[in-house]
C-alpha cells in the first residue's frame, strides 16, 4: 500500500531485510548478484501492491527471516583428500645412528684374523718339519769334531751331536747371565777348549758352554772341583751363534759382564774359533744336587728346546675371526628398536 506517495511499512521492512541479507552474504563471500535480484523483486512487489491495493488484501511475509548460508565443505569429508599424517616418512632407524668408518674397521678385523691364522698354519708346518729334522740329528751317533770348522757350514749341522777332546782354558773362562734354574739365579760357564791338530799354526780351540752354576759359586776359588786340569772329552750339541734380542743389554767385556753369548765377540777375546758347543748330560736328581753344591757346571739334556706354540696361535686367530664375524653380523642385522617398529608399521597406513 502506498500512502501519499510513500512506500508502505511492509515494503520498508522488506528493504531492511534485504540489506541485512546482503551484508551477511558479503561476509561469506557471496556475489552481489543475488542482492540485485532481491532488490528488483522488491520493487516489482511495491508496484504490484500499489496497483492492487485497492482491489485485494495485502499479503504479509515473515519479517527478518533469512536462511543461514551453508559453510564450505571441510576437506576431511572429501574421499580423495590425503593428510600428511596418512603419509609417514620412510624412517627405518632412529637416533641418527650411522656406522661409518667404525663398521669398516669391524669388517677388517675378522679378515685380518683369518689371514693371520692361515699364516700360523704355515708356520706350524715349517716349525714341525724343523723340529723333526733336529731330532733326527740328535739321535745319531756323535760326530768327531774336525780341527777346523767352517762357520758358514754350522747351519747345516745345527743340533748335531759332536765329540771333542782337549784341555779347558780356565784362565779365559766367561760367565754369561744371569740365568735361572729351578728358581735359583746363576750363570752359564763358557770355557775355551784348546785342542791339538790345528796344523800349520792353525787354531783348533772352540767355545764350550759347560752348563749352569749357582750365583754364590761364581768365583773359581769357591768351586775347585769344577776346574779340570787334565785332558777331557766333551760331548755336546753343535749350535748356531745366538741372536741378541732388543731387550738384552750389550756385553761389557772390559768388566767381565756377558748378558748373552756373542760367539764372535767371545771368540775374538779368547783367540778361538767362532764355534759354539753346548755340553750335554743327564744326571739324576742326587747327582744334580751334588754337582750344584760343588759348583760343577750342570749341562743341558740332549733335546730340541725350540718353542712351538703355533697351534695355540692358530686357535687364537681363527677364534677371533669367528667371534668378530658374529659381532659384525649382529651389528649389521641389529633388530629395530620399539620406535623403529612403530615407524615401520606406519607404512601400512592407508
Amino acid at each position: 500500500m502506498k500512502l501519499n506517495g510513500w512506500p508502505s511499512a511492509h515494503c520498508l521492512a522488506r528493504r531492511v531485510e534485504q540489506s541485512l541479507e546482503a551484508q551477511v552474504r558479503a561476509s561469506h563471500s557471496y556475489t552481489s548478484t543475488s542482492t540485485s535480484t532481491s532488490a528488483s523483486r522488491c520493487s516489482h512487489s511495491i508496484f504490484r501492491s500499489s496497483r492492487s491495493s485497492s482491489s485485494r488484501t495485502p499479503t504479509f511475509h515473515r519479517p527478518f527471516t533469512h536462511s543461514t548460508p551453508r559453510a564450505a565443505r571441510p576437506p576431511a569429508e572429501d574421499p580423495s583428500f590425503t593428510s600428511i599424517l596418512d603419509n609417514p616418512p620412510d624412517l627405518v632407524r632412529t637416533g641418527g645412528r650411522r656406522h661409518g668408518p667404525g663398521l669398516l674397521v669391524l669388517a677388517a678385523v675378522p679378515v685380518t684374523a683369518f689371514l693371520l691364522g692361515t699364516w700360523q698354519v704355515r708356520r706350524l708346518g715349517w716349525k714341525t718339519e724343523l723340529v723333526a729334522r733336529f731330532e733326527d740329528r740328535i739321535v745319531r751317533e756323535p760326530l768327531p769334531l774336525p780341527p777346523r770348522v767352517d762357520p758358514d757350514a754350522i747351519r747345516e749341522f745345527d743340533y748335531r751331536r759332536v765329540r771333542a777332546r782337549g784341555r779347558y782354558r780356565h784362565d779365559r773362562e766367561m760367565l754369561v747371565g744371569p740365568r735361572m734354574r729351578d728358581g735359583e739365579q746363576g750363570y752359564m760357564v763358557v770355557t775355551p777348549l784348546e785342542r791339538e791338530g790345528g796344523g800349520d799354526g792353525g787354531n783348533a780351540t772352540v767355545l764350550v758352554n759347560r752348563g749352569w752354576i749357582s750365583k754364590k759359586l761364581k768365583n773359581q776359588k769357591d768351586r775347585p772341583e769344577s776346574l779340570d786340569r787334565g785332558e777331557v772329552v766333551v760331548e755336546g750339541l753343535l749350535r748356531e751363534p745366538w741372536k741378541k734380542n732388543m731387550f738384552t743389554p750389550d756385553n761389557r767385556p772390559d768388566k767381565g759382564e756377558f748378558y748373552f753369548p756373542d760367539v764372535k765377540q767371545m771368540a775374538e777375546l779368547t783367540g778361538s774359533q767362532a764355534v759354539w758347543i753346548e755340553q750335554t748330560m743327564e744326571p739324576d736328581l742326587l747327582q744334580a744336587i751334588d754337582m750344584q753344591s760343588k759348583g760343577i757346571p750342570i749341562g743341558r739334556p740332549a733335546e730340541v728346546n725350540l718353542r712351538n706354540n703355533h697351534a695355540q696361535y692358530i686357535f687364537t686367530w681363527y677364534g677371533l675371526a669367528i667371534a668378530t664375524s658374529i659381532m659384525f653380523y649382529m651389528v649389521v642385522k641389529k633388530p629395530p628398536t620399539d620406535v623403529s617398529r612403530r615407524v615401520r608399521l606406519n607404512k601400512e597406513w592407508t
